[in-house]
């Protein structure tokens, strides 16, 4: 009789789902709008030129899919950008894996445009285990929600992340 492994989702884990981190702050600028849209191979003009963005209906450049902003530098500030942000756990497993991200916009709340401040809000939507080729896994699931300036929900994204 083989005996089940026990869970490394510990009860400080199950605690921490569901609850918001640090809210971070995102400026949507025109120029990082450019530079992205043009990173990814976006052409449409609406990405790059004011006036082609007023003339189909937009405030401004039109932020392209997967730009939600730089987030703003804040000096010593928990969560600042280059730091490693989220709740850290203690989980055997050595190797980790980007399970896949997907983004869910809002456009008919309104469409991210540069002069946009975005808020972002994270967190753990839950843990999961399961048993792989290379042995068992942690499945980790996260949602952050961005919000802008109005207080509008504009954009969702839904990450995984992988350790085994």
């Amino acid at each position: 009789m083989t005996q089940a492994a026990p869970s490394v989702i510990t009860e400080e884990m199950r605690a921490a789902v569901g609850v918001e981190g640090v809210p971070v702050v995102m400026e949507v600028e025109r120029a990082n709008c450019r530079m992205f849209a043009r990173a990814v191979g976006h052409t449409d003009p609406i990405f790059y030129d004011e006036q082609a963005a007023r003339v189909r209906g937009y405030r401004s450049i039109v932020a392209p899919p997967g730009f939600l902003g730089t987030p703003v530098f804040q000096p010593g500030a928990a969560g600042a950008p280059g730091e490693m942000t989220g709740r850290r756990f203690s989980v055997p497993y050595k190797r980790v894996l980007n399970g896949g991200t997907d983004y869910e916009y809002f456009p008919d709340e309104d469409v991210i445009c540069a002069g946009d401040t975005i808020t972002a809000r994270g967190k753990i939507a839950g843990f999961e285990e399961t048993e792989g080729s290379l042995g068992p896994m942690l499945i980790t699931r996260r949602e952050t929600t961005y919000t802008n300036q109005n207080g509008k929900v504009v954009a969702k994204m839904y990450g995984t992340g992988i350790q085994y």
